[in-house]
C-alpha cells in the first residue's frame, strides 16, 4: 500500500485529501505546517509527498528544499492560483510535478501512482540495462544510479527517468512533449515547465556548465538531446 503525506494548512481540503486518497487504496498521513510535515518525513518515510505551496511559517517551497537535501522521495506541488512564476520556483526547487487546486481526487490519484512508477524503475522499452561511460558521467541502467567523476549523484525519480530516456537514445532529439509523455507520463498537452525545471535541475547535479552543457543538449525551437562534447 502506498505511503503519502500532505502537508496542507486548509483543513477541509486537508480531510478531503485524506479521505478521498485512503478510498484509493493509499496509506496517508497528514500534516498542517511544514514543521510537521518534515517531522512525518522523517518518522512515516513517505513513498510520495502531496505538498502545498502556501504554507503559514516554513513555506512550501522551503519545506521542498529541505526535503530535497536529505533525500529523493517524490514530491508533488500543489498550488491554488497556478501561477507561472510560483510554479517554475517550486519545481525547481525540486518538486516532481504540480497540481492546481482544486484538484479532483483521481487526477491526483493518476500523479501519485505516475511518480511512484518514475521511483521504481527505467521505462520499460529501454534498451538492456549496463553501465555507460560518457566522458566523466557514468550511467548504470542495471543499479539505477548516476556518477560523476566518480562520485555517486542523487537524481530524484525525474532526473533519472529523464536522463535515462535521453541518453537511452543519444543524439536523438526529443520534444518536450515527447518527454511529458515518456517521463511524466503526460499524455496530453502538457506543461514544458516540467520539462525545462528538470532538465535545469539535472545539469546542475551531473556537473554541466552554466551555458555549455556537456551533455543535456538544447536544440532551440525543438526540445533537448543527449550527447557527449
Amino acid at each position: 500500500m502506498p505511503r503519502v503525506l500532505i502537508i496542507e494548512d486548509d483543513r477541509a481540503v486537508r480531510d478531503g485529501l485524506l479521505l478521498a486518497l485512503r478510498r484509493q487504496g493509499h496509506e496517508v498521513r497528514a500534516a498542517a505546517t511544514g514543521e510537521d510535515g518534515l517531522e512525518l518525513l522523517r518518522s512515516f518515510h513517505p513513498d510520495a509527498v502531496v505538498l502545498d505551496l502556501m504554507l503559514p511559517g516554513m513555506s512550501g517551497l522551503e519545506v521542498c528544499r529541505r526535503a530535497r537535501a536529505h533525500g529523493q522521495v517524490p514530491i508533488i506541488m500543489a498550488t491554488a492560483r497556478g501561477d507561472d512564476t510560483d510554479i517554475v520556483v517550486g519545481l525547481e526547487a525540486g518538486a516532481d510535478d504540480y497540481v492546481v487546486k482544486p484538484v479532483r481526487a483521481r487526477v491526483l490519484d493518476a500523479r501519485i501512482r505516475a511518480v511512484l512508477r518514475r521511483a521504481g524503475g527505467p521505462p520499460d522499452d529501454l534498451p538492456t540495462p549496463r553501465t555507460e561511460h560518457y566522458g566523466d558521467l557514468a550511467i548504470d541502467r542495471a543499479g539505477l544510479t548516476v556518477t560523476h567523476q566518480g562520485r555517486p549523484v542523487a537524481l530524484g525519480p525525474s532526473e533519472l527517468r529523464l536522463l535515462l530516456t535521453l541518453s537511452a537514445s543519444a543524439g536523438q532529439v526529443f520534444s518536450r512533449q515527447q518527454l511529458l509523455e515518456a517521463v511524466w507520463e503526460h499524455s496530453y498537452h502538457g506543461d514544458a515547465r516540467l520539462v525545462d525545471a528538470c532538465v535545469k535541475r539535472l545539469r546542475a547535479k551531473i556537473g554541466e556548465p552554466a551555458g555549455s552543457p556537456r551533455h543535456v543538449h538544447t536544440v532551440r525551437g525543438f526540445g533537448y538531446r543527449f550527447g557527449t562534447r
